[in-house]
């Protein structure tokens, strides 16, 4: 699954629970809500069970709860829950032989781009929280 997969699944997913708060839904159950595989749908909850996002409990009733109020969950959270690697990632191999300095030259300046790029898009995902994207999308927060 692509980071931005991940990334709108788990915002559909919050923003689910978020409009039902304070009903705890299972995997199954948001899964079926916002047209997502419960398999996948499980292992972004799990990411976002460990990073307090969402509270998991178990048992007959037991399901999803979000765990903080949509004003207060902005997207870069949401994004470090779920991913292990930056937005911009550029894999830099080392070539030895003919090209080898004007490779590492271009590696530099792509490195330092892309490492200015992910700095303008953390900031930009910090000032977005999840009740602004719910707004946005015609979705009503349960949340008081």
């Amino acid at each position: 699954m692509s980071a931005s997969t991940k990334l709108s699944t788990s915002v559909k997913a919050l923003s689910y629970l978020a409009a039902t708060h304070p009903t705890t839904h299972n995997s199954a159950n948001i899964a079926e809500q916002i047209g997502v595989n419960a398999s996948k749908l499980r292992r972004l909850m799990s990411m976002l069970t460990k990073n307090d996002i969402v509270k998991s409990t178990q048992g007959i009733s037991g399901g999803f709860l979000l765990n903080k109020h949509p004003k207060d969950l902005h997207l870069q959270e949401i994004y470090c829950a779920i991913e292990d690697r930056k937005a911009f990632h550029l894999d830099v191999n080392k070539k030895s032989g003919k090209g080898k300095n004007i490779n590492v030259t271009f590696n530099e300046y792509f490195l330092n781009l892309f490492s200015d790029i992910q700095v303008d898009i953390e900031n930009k995902m910090k000032k977005i929280n999840l009740l602004s994207i719910m707004k946005q999308t015609g979705i009503k927060s349960n949340y008081k």
